[in-house]
């Protein structure tokens, strides 16, 4: 039979769905890239915002008017959040499954193929519940590799239904690790993204820390390089910093979730820093890293949030000179504190303040590829963007273009950056 997946979401999500492909791969299944052909599409969902359960739902209904006949599977975050979703925004599904116990996938399947009644198969949560164990030794058509280290999260910001969706803070087994560190390596992996919901919170259940798995994973015979996911900021205090420093490995890219620049908007999140304390982990790491690049997410329209509160996240933005921004707009969760707050943003106000951030961010994003010109990096090679033309990123994470009469793809290769664009930047092979 032939099974197709549709990803939404995190870095986290895309491996997931690696290692569930892996499992109905070793089940006979072979895996189709057309809708229309698969006997099952399973639909891997997000449900962070509320356009990501909108996105879910017409991803639903599109597998099922591409192909009426096919066992549609729904797994994720989203009915793990919103179990009675399964009975009303997810009806097109034939299975529902949770993110608590995705190993039921296959017995779930093959119990469907023979009666056709429909399930759903969700469960709870549990305190004390210990990380599931999976691994993958590939990602197809990818020059670099997700691992996922860690799962769930316990801070319980005002605005997010993770916590809910994905439970508490569980770590991926250091032998575990380094064992599927070994297998990406001889898979040719020449670079490694470590993920995790609150990535710095690895370890925490196991007498570890982040750096531990980041120095198992630099000392991968193979691994050329090792990338961090999303982090949360207050985590990198300075012995973590220094610790992490001495790792020649680790790429000098840390996406590091801002939300707010401004400390009343943060309170009332319950984040757990002030601007001042995320300003100095930059400083901090700028001068561990050189060259050391900073991206982030940002989120305007937060309930209560005024115009003021608006220019100073933004003149926060500027101040710190991010290069690259994921700006959206505050979306309400039920189930969450700020869904009941009082003093919701107008849609049309938190429309004109996320084009106004937005363009903020272009124009650190410009700033900071301007300032790569003149280097000489070494860029991962990963994608044909015309004819003879090449993108891929230097360590942190750049994203350059070349000309080649040769194919460069896999590759990690000298250049020396020449001039930028809005997007990129152009250079050539040394």
């Amino acid at each position: 039979m032939k099974v197709s997946f549709i990803t939404l979401g995190c870095k986290v999500n895309q491996y997931e769905s690696q290692v569930l492909l892996n499992r109905l791969q070793s089940a006979g299944f072979t895996e189709s890239s057309s809708l229309a052909e698969s006997d099952v599409i399973v639909l891997n969902t997000c449900t962070v915002t509320s356009v990501s359960d909108r996105k879910t739902r017409q991803m639903l209904h599109r597998a099922r008017r591409k192909n009426p006949d096919s066992v549609l599977i729904v797994t994720g975050c989203l009915p793990q959040a919103f179990p009675q979703a399964a009975n009303d925004q997810l009806a097109d599904a034939d299975i529902v499954l949770g993110n608590s116990n995705r190993s039921s996938l296959l017995p779930d399947l093959q119990k469907f193929l023979m009666d056709r009644q429909r399930i759903v198969d969700i469960v709870p949560h549990a305190r004390g519940e210990k990380f599931e164990s999976m691994s993958t030794n590939g990602f197809y058509e990818r020059t670099r590799a997700f691992l996922k280290i860690e799962d769930g999260c316990n801070r319980y910001c005002s605005y997010c239904i993770i916590p809910y969706a994905r439970g508490p803070v569980r770590s991926k087994p250091l032998n575990e690790m380094k064992a599927e560190l070994k297998q990406l390596a001889a898979g040719g992996y020449p670079e490694v993204v470590l993920t995790g919901i609150n990535l710095p919170a690895y370890g925490q259940d196991l007498g570890l820390s982040l750096c531990d798995a980041v120095e198992a994973a630099c000392a991968t015979e193979g691994i050329q390089r090792v990338r961090l996911g999303s982090l949360e900021p207050e985590q990198l205090d300075e012995d973590v910093i220094a610790r992490l420093k001495r790792q020649e490995k680790l790429c000098p890219q840390f996406h590091l979730s801002l939300q707010s620049g401004c400390d009343e908007t943060l309170k009332r999140m319950n984040r757990h820093y002030n601007a001042e304390e995320y300003r100095t982990i930059v400083r901090n790491l700028r001068r561990a890293f050189p060259n050391a690049s900073m991206t982030t997410d940002i989120m305007v329209g937060f309930p209560g949030e005024t115009e003021e509160e608006f220019k100073k996240s933004k003149a926060f933005l500027e101040e710190i000179g991010f290069a690259k921004a994921h700006v959206f707009a505050y979306s309400r969760r039920p189930g969450t504190v700020a869904d009941r707050a009082p003093n919701q943003v107008d849609p049309k106000v938190k429309e004109d303040r996320s084009h106004r951030m937005i363009a903020a961010a272009q124009k650190t994003r410009s700033a900071f590829l301007q300032s790569q010109c003149g280097l000489t990096e070494s860029v991962l090679f990963e994608q044909q963007c015309s004819t003879g033309v090449y993108e891929g990123y230097t360590a942190n994470y750049t994203p350059v273009r070349i000309h080649s009469g040769e194919d460069v793809r896999g590759k990690i290769l000298p250049v020396h950056i020449m001039e930028s664009t809005e997007e990129f930047c152009l250079a050539k092979l040394i």
